[in-house]
């Protein structure tokens, strides 16, 4: 590994970090999700520690956050020598298929088709209560009585109005309300951050691996909190598709490395890790 491609890798973990905490359990389904969703996938606890320690964060935060993943079921742990083996469980591959479309999406989404869903009832108020919990990609709630929704109306209960939408104008209220502040502001401070590091030198399998679980976090926790919607309900200032941009040319530069290359690396040495935090 050449000197340039070591100050680069450092520049990009600096660059990256997460600058307000990191809940380590959601690194942890980041990561595994990125590499380890297929069905006989999974990973030691000495390469784990190995990538994830130099984001900064302690082996003992570690450890908690598989029991929580354990306790909850996202992953299961089995003992393989004298360590342990980590892997998804058939629920935790499922929560993470479902979201790898949005999270993994090159372009932004292109719903033509809309209809406007008004609740004046009881049933009306669960049926867009359910809709808002199991298809959150295609219904936008406006109000506790009202919803848009993409697509073709189908199952609708008879005392809902449905009307066919051309969507003519969002106001600035409503793309507040869909892209909160808060989420614009992480939108923009990712994309700032990514906006300097340019094209990647080669890096070893553990340095892509610590690179694309960072970044795939930190885009993950972006791209799931807010309606997949096309730009016009977009506000002014979201950064979210020039940042879309600059996170894949980045990753696929990246290659995920095979697990074999991660349980068979060194440790990264401490001038190439994020101090952890006390």
């Amino acid at each position: 590994m050449t000197l340039d491609a070591h100050d680069w890798f450092s520049t990009a973990l600096s660059a990256l970090a997460e600058p307000q905490g990191q809940r380590v359990w959601s690194i942890i389904i980041s990561f595994l999700g990125d590499m380890a969703q297929d069905e006989d996938a999974g990973i030691s606890s000495a390469a784990l520690t190995r990538v994830i320690t130099p984001l900064g964060i302690k082996p003992e935060a570690i450890r908690v956050a598989l029991h929580r993943l354990r306790k909850d079921g996202w992953t299961d742990s089995e003992r393989k020598g004298r360590g342990s083996r980590h892997a998804l469980t058939p629920h935790g591959r499922a929560q993470s298929a479902r979201v790898t479309p949005r999270i993994y999406a090159r372009t932004p989404c292109s719903a033509k088709d809309w209809h406007l869903l008004v609740a004046g009832t009881s049933e009306g108020l669960e049926h867009l209560d359910h809709l808002s919990e199991t298809s959150p990609d295609h219904l936008i709630r406006v109000n506790r009585q009202v919803g848009l929704a993409s697509g073709a109306d189908t199952a609708s209960p008879s005392d809902m109005l449905v009307v066919r939408a051309d969507i003519a104008q969002v106001p600035a209220w409503l793309q507040d309300d869909l892209f909160p502040a808060p989420l614009r502001r992480s939108c923009a401070a990712l994309n700032a951050a990514l906006a300097p590091l340019g094209q990647p030198p080669e890096l070893d399998p553990l340095r892509r691996a610590c690179l694309r679980t960072l970044i795939v976090h930190r885009w993950r926790r972006i791209a799931l909190r807010h309606p997949c919607l096309p730009p016009r309900f977009h506000p002014a200032d979201w950064a979210g598709e020039a940042c879309r941009q600059k996170v894949f040319a980045l990753l696929d530069r990246l290659d995920r490395p095979d697990l074999s290359d991660l349980e068979a690396a060194d440790p990264l040495p401490p001038t190439e890790q994020l101090r952890a935090a006390p």
